[in-house]
């Protein structure tokens, strides 16, 4: 049987509407593929400038600091240690006469903060002997008692860095040794629960070698645990005192605590320090990426970076300036 005109014409039209819903359908994959790699190029653009920025501000840092290294003693009146408040990076190109405004708006902010100024628990083992110094652990003790952290965390972190830091093969070596943590976070790795870590990352830090607490910079609660018989009230005095007249030396510190010298021994005590963390943060379009570096100052003004690593990355919620 042979069909008509009308069948044949409906079946062309079906036809060409089945090759029109195919050329709409791969012209829309085209566009959407075409739209994401857009996307991919933008997000990878702005994590190179972001990248570029930070790196520049972690590069301004290091060099306050190695002007810094000048004097002998560090403080708090010091340049490193004003924070830079949010500012349009633009106020920092200003006088560049080959920059251009077509780019998008990016707020720079950062701080420079003494790590030394906190209680550094790689104090807490003596890798000469492979031991937990009772010294320094009595003033991790203390620190603990005084932030209301159970005195069970102090032998954890001591038991546990000193497992870490024994070395294979050696007499004070275990078998499941834990890793060696590089941040007070992977302090966790020990066995530290997470409340009792939120209490003590204002007052602790994790440094690659043992270092002194710099009294210049450390806070009362830092200052009553590593100077064994000092109390709160003596310690906010000594904040008050170092205001006016930043002690120069141990024996200017000693001097306002008379009852309690010689102060010498272990915990060390120092008025200069050689690690600093730089904390930076910005805000590119509608992204906010916050970045912590470690650095150290040696001999010789140079600084050297440790650690770095990125804190947060997230959309901005926060109304455009």
């Amino acid at each position: 049987m042979k069909r008509g005109p009308h069948h044949q014409r409906g079946a062309a039209l079906l036809t060409a509407m089945i090759i029109v819903v195919l050329i709409v359908t791969l012209a829309s994959s085209m566009v959407w593929q075409q739209w994401r790699a857009v996307q991919v190029e933008v997000a990878e653009r702005a994590r190179a400038q972001s990248a570029w920025i930070l790196s520049g501000a972690l590069d301004w840092a290091r060099l306050i600091l190695r002007e810094d290294a000048r004097g002998n003693v560090d403080h708090l009146g010091e340049p490193w240690a004003v924070p830079l408040a949010e500012a349009r990076l633009s106020t920092f190109l200003a006088a560049d006469s080959n920059n251009t405004d077509d780019g998008p708006e990016a707020f720079l902010s950062g701080s420079i903060t003494d790590a030394q100024s906190r209680y550094n628990v790689t104090n807490l083992v003596d890798q000469a002997k492979g031991i937990i110094d009772p010294l320094e652990f009595a003033a991790f003790e203390r620190l603990c008692q005084n932030l209301g952290v159970d005195s069970a965390v102090a032998s954890l972190v001591a038991s546990g860095l000193r497992d870490a830091l024994a070395p294979a093969g050696s007499g004070t070596a275990t078998a499941n040794a834990p890793l060696l943590p590089q941040s007070v976070a992977q302090l966790s790795w020990l066995g530290v629960d997470a409340a009792s870590l939120a209490t003590l990352a204002p007052y602790i830090v994790v440094l690659p070698v043992a270092t002194a607490v710099n009294v210049n910079t450390a806070s009362a609660e830092v200052l009553v645990a590593v100077v064994k018989g000092n109390d709160h009230a003596t310690a906010e005095r000594l904040l008050q005192v170092r205001q006016r007249t930043p002690f120069e030396d141990l024996a200017k510190f000693e001097a306002q605590v008379p009852s309690l010298t010689p102060l010498q021994a272990k915990p060390q005590l120092s008025v200069n320090s050689s690690f600093f963390e730089v904390r930076g943060r910005l805000r590119l379009a509608d992204r906010v990426l916050e970045e912590s570096s470690l650095v150290r100052r040696v001999a010789g003004r140079q600084v050297d970076v440790l650690r770095r690593e990125r804190v947060a990355s997230r959309e901005d919620t926060a109304p455009t300036n």
